[in-house]
């Protein structure tokens, strides 16, 4: 801990912010930098709040009517060039396979057998998997073919950050295939919703729906739907797209199929992804200058147990007693599952132990020492309140209490969220100066504060957006939800219907 500060994380988030994101990270022991360069290592807490992620999306995802599968790691060169807009969209991020084996050479193995093809090392894999439809769609009959995978990907990136941008990540990717464009685009539609109630519901981050401009889409997309998240420096992150691919993709991998009317027709298709920036944007949302704040309903524990041990005698009682109550805590439920709850029994100071998981986190910490068994109650800290807060609770009401308080964290995180969003949006911007200056960090020893969001016209020219990337700043997304108002574009003062977001993001 800092004696400057007197917080766990140095420095503080109004020092440096993308330091402190980092120090997040290694002090709630989620992830580390690993010797493959780009490349990182997800540790258990780490790793626990993906899986816990990963079965709630995958619950929505197969309620919606998609069944799980799974396609090669390795794609080769030609199917990515059958679609020119995809392949010019990741050519730069693409990792290539050129050899099958080592040899031995001079004491050193060396590549050989070249490979007739190049493979791609999976980036996206709307090709290969359209190679599989295409086989697997012959009529109408066999649509919709609604199909989801699991899996890691790899973009050649040449700046990292743990979870927000890594050379390999994990992430989930639908892909589907439809009769007609109607039910492609409510497809569509359908999984942006289901992205937005897992960010707002489940991991208590505030997001703004909306369709990226033609300069933000995906490589070879008709449309892309997005949620935009802001995070506490103020900067967007795009923290889920769904794509309609309209029939660009089936008329590359030949997905055709006979109509009612008989006749021969390319399907429509869609994909549509989250990733583990998730986990970024969990971190950079809920942190605090002690360190990390999970979302109960993503948390690997609930609430840890902390055993207070004055004299070595009394260790045998205050351990069986703080298994009693851990027994009863996962009695209770909480968001339709049994309260996770771990006994820490770890030789270490008291203090390091406490500290230890309020930097990563946990919702809840309770301690209980001798004196506690003997009133019959325990001591109650909330990772939503200070460190030191506590308050006690009788062991009897314990069971009934906890699930009320993990709701109460869970919701006043998304709260929270939500009010720092609205106080740093603004919509009174007219004019492209106001915009700029807004965008200008008034203090440059401070260049990470970034203004925050600017919801304004936008009259829909793309000159727009490269005047705009020269203040490093983009349109995020024209919102669903329009105004339907005419207004003057907030860059060019041209006459303009659409309301669009602005900012600088990740």
């Amino acid at each position: 801990m800092s004696g400057k500060n007197k917080n766990a994380i140095s420095p503080l988030r109004s020092e440096d912010y993308p330091e402190w994101y980092q120090q997040v990270i290694k002090a709630a022991d989620l992830a580390e930098v690993s010797s493959v360069r780009g490349c990182m290592v997800i540790k258990p807490w780490g790793y626990g709040m993906w899986e816990l992620l990963q079965r709630e999306l995958d619950d929505r995802i197969k309620a919606t009517g998609h069944e799980n599968a799974y396609f090669p790691l390795f794609i080769p060169l030609s199917f990515l060039q059958r679609e020119a807009d995809h392949v010019e969209g990741f050519a730069k991020e693409c990792a290539v396979v050129t050899h099958h084996r080592l040899e031995e050479k001079d004491g050193q193995l060396v590549p050989a057998g070249e490979l007739e093809e190049p493979l791609i090392v999976r980036p996206t894999s709307e090709t290969i998997i359209g190679e599989s439809f295409a086989k697997w769609v012959q009529s109408y009959r066999d649509l919709p073919l609604m199909i989801n995978q699991w899996a890691n990907v790899v973009r050649w990136e040449m700046r990292t950050r743990l979870f927000l941008r890594t050379a390999e990540f994990l992430w989930q990717e639908g892909h589907t295939a439809h009769a007609t464009e109607e039910e492609a685009r409510a497809e569509m539609d359908t999984m942006l919703e289901v992205y937005r109630e897992l960010a707002e519901d489940v991991l208590a981050l505030p997001v703004i729906c909306g369709e990226k401009t033609e300069g933000e889409r995906f490589p070879g997309a008709t449309t892309t739907l997005c949620i935009e998240a802001m995070m506490q420096d103020r900067k967007a992150l795009q923290a889920g797209t769904s794509h309609y691919l309209g029939q660009n993709f089936s008329k590359a991998s030949g997905i055709q199929f006979l109509n009612k009317e008989g006749e021969q027709e390319f399907a429509y298709t869609t994909s549509w992804g989250v990733s583990t920036r998730l986990i970024g944007g969990v971190i950079m949302t809920h942190g605090d200058d002690d360190g990390m704040r999970v979302p109960p309903k993503i948390a690997p524990k609930h609430v840890v147990v902390i055993p207070v041990v004055p004299k070595a005698e009394l260790e045998g009682e205050v351990f069986e007693y703080a298994d009693k109550v851990a027994a009863a805590l996962k009695s209770a439920t909480y968001d339709r599952q049994p309260v996770r709850v771990q006994v820490d029994k770890r030789d270490i100071r008291g203090g390091e132990k406490t500290w230890s998981w309020v930097k990563k986190g946990v919702p809840l910490r309770i301690e209980i020492g001798p004196r506690d068994i003997e009133a019959g109650k325990v001591v109650l800290f909330r990772r939503d309140r200070g460190p030191k807060e506590k308050e006690f609770v009788s062991i009897d009401e314990l069971p009934n209490k906890i699930p009320g308080i993990l709701s109460e964290i869970q919701d006043g995180y998304y709260q929270q969220a939500k009010k720092y969003r609205e106080e740093n949006t603004r919509t009174d911007l007219s004019t492209f100066d106001e915009l700029k200056e807004f965008f200008t960090p008034k203090n440059t020893q401070k260049p990470e504060i970034h203004g925050g969001f600017v919801r304004a016209k936008w009259c829909e020219d793309s000159e727009v957006e490269k005047k705009l990337s020269e203040l490093k700043i983009t349109i995020r997304c024209m919102p669903l939800e329009q105004s339907g108002d005419t207004g003057k574009c907030i860059v060019t003062g041209k006459e303009a219907k659409k309301d669009a977001i602005f900012a600088k993001a990740y």
